[in-house]
């Protein structure tokens, strides 16, 4: 008897804590994991691992460029930091978390994640809309995005 494949009837992927790969792009100060990509277990347009953040130290600034990116906080007490442009003088911004708490970081946005914990890393999980972790790693949290007329610098 043939097996008849419809596209609908496929198998799941159980990706394994221990079998997530570190090669992935990665940033200062922080550690990466991908688990779901589609390198890992064939995904088309989902990419999704875990960032761990030492005790007492910052990620490198960065953005991700097109993708959106949720964030869920596993454990620590991780800040998310951002540059608000939208008074008459740019401001550092901080959010605080905790475990339980979500995240999102739109297209573009320069930001980083510090763990001012002395003594507990931080642990997120990451989800983001486009298959690979796009990763641009920046100087400082100036906007880097598009910009009216189509450039992508300023």
């Amino acid at each position: 008897m043939t097996e008849t494949h419809d596209g609908f009837h496929v198998h799941l992927s159980h990706v394994l804590p221990g079998s997530l790969s570190i090669d992935t792009a990665q940033t200062a100060g922080m550690q990466r994991l991908e688990a779901i990509s589609n390198t890992t277990v064939g995904s088309k347009n989902l990419w999704m691992g875990e960032t761990h953040v030492a005790p007492a130290t910052g990620s490198g600034n960065h953005h991700h460029g097109v993708s959106e990116t949720g964030i869920y906080v596993v454990s620590g007490r991780p800040e998310f930091v951002f540059l608000d442009e939208s008074g008459e003088e740019p401001v550092e911004r901080r959010v605080q978390t905790g475990p339980g708490h979500y995240i999102f970081v739109p297209p573009w946005v320069p930001h980083r994640e510090e763990n001012p914990d002395p003594e507990e890393r931080a642990v997120v999980v990451i989800a983001r809309t486009t298959q690979e972790a796009i990763v641009v790693n920046l100087p400082d949290l100036k906007w880097t995005g598009p910009q009216p007329g189509g450039s992508a610098e300023r």
